[in-house]
Parts: structure tokens; sequence; C-alpha cells
């Protein structure tokens, strides 16, 4: 007998809890861990990063596009290629690789690389310019323009995110050629 009003006991405590936990959102999974909520895997805008190029000769001669948080910013850079387009008719660079890389979490220490590799003909021809507009995957509201230096722009191409920079060679050193 003692053990059937234990179970009804436990039965009222249970369901009193269930409804304490969805009606303010508690237990809704959005914990962090840390004994509060938070932000969890916040997807990187093009204005969370810190960003420079260098021009590399390595694969006939690419643009290095380095990404960094900018302090106290902890964000994803999702597992896609980055919008990287080029002058006011918007040339877009295309994959330099077969599959998307893996996601990256860009924070104090953690630094992405992706390579551009602005002339992939061997005609004489294309357009000279000296910037690259930057966004992080197509629907970046906030894409940055970055000087390159004069540029020859025919057919190009991008690497996705890399945690090395001798990962984002393209055609080189780690992407599919």
């Amino acid at each position: 007998m003692g053990g059937k009003d234990t179970a009804t006991e436990a039965s009222a405590k249970s369901s009193q809890a269930k409804g304490k936990g969805t009606q303010d959102g508690v237990g809704s999974g959005a914990e962090t861990g840390s004994g509060g909520r938070g932000k969890v895997g916040q997807q990187c805008g093009a204005n969370d990063i810190s960003w420079s190029t260098r021009a590399e000769s390595q694969a006939g001669g690419y643009i290095l596009i380095i990404a960094k948080a900018k302090p106290g910013i902890t964000c994803v850079l999702p597992a896609e290629l980055p919008t990287v387009a080029f002058g006011s008719d918007g040339t877009e660079a295309g994959p330099a690789e077969q599959a998307v890389g893996q996601a990256i979490t860009l924070r104090k220490g953690v630094t992405a690389y992706a390579g551009v590799n602005p002339k992939t003909t061997n005609e004489n021809g294309g357009k000279e310019l000296d910037s690259i507009i930057v966004g992080i995957g197509v629907d970046d509201p906030n894409p940055v323009s970055l000087r390159v230096g004069t540029i020859t722009v025919d057919k190009p191409i991008v690497t996705n995110w890399h945690t090395s920079a001798a990962d984002a060679v393209p055609f080189g050193g780690g992407t599919d050629q």
C-alpha cells in the first residue's frame, strides 16, 4: 500500500514540473551549460570579422583572404563557400573545390583562410580591378570591399574556408584540381 502512495505522489510531482517547464520556456534546450542562457553558435557576418588579404605566388598567383573574429566576438563561419565578387558588374568567383568544407568557429586565436584565383584562363584579357567584395555566404547583408592591388580577373574561383593557409591554395596544396 505504501508503494502505491509513493507512485501517485511521484506522478503528481512529475505532472507539476511538466506544466512549469513548458509555460515559461524553462527547459527549452537553450541552456548553455554555464547556468544561464546565451547565444549558441551565432553565424558570422562580415561585420564580425577583421579582414585582410595577401598576394601569394603559388599556383600561378592568388589572393589569400584572412578572416579573424573581432575582439570579444565568437561566431561560426558556415560550411559553405565565401561569396567573392569583383567589379561593379558583380562577377562572382566559382568554387575551386568539389565539396564544401567544415564550419569553423572563429574566436581569439583562430584564423580562417580562403584562396581566390582571379584568373583561371590562359588567354590574354580579362578585367583589371584593385579590390574584391567578400561576404559570408550569398545572403550576407554587409559584404566588405578589400583592396588587393591591381589584378586581372577572368573566370575567378575561390576555395572553402580553411584553418590552415596551406589548404586554401586554389589548385594546389590540398584543394581539388
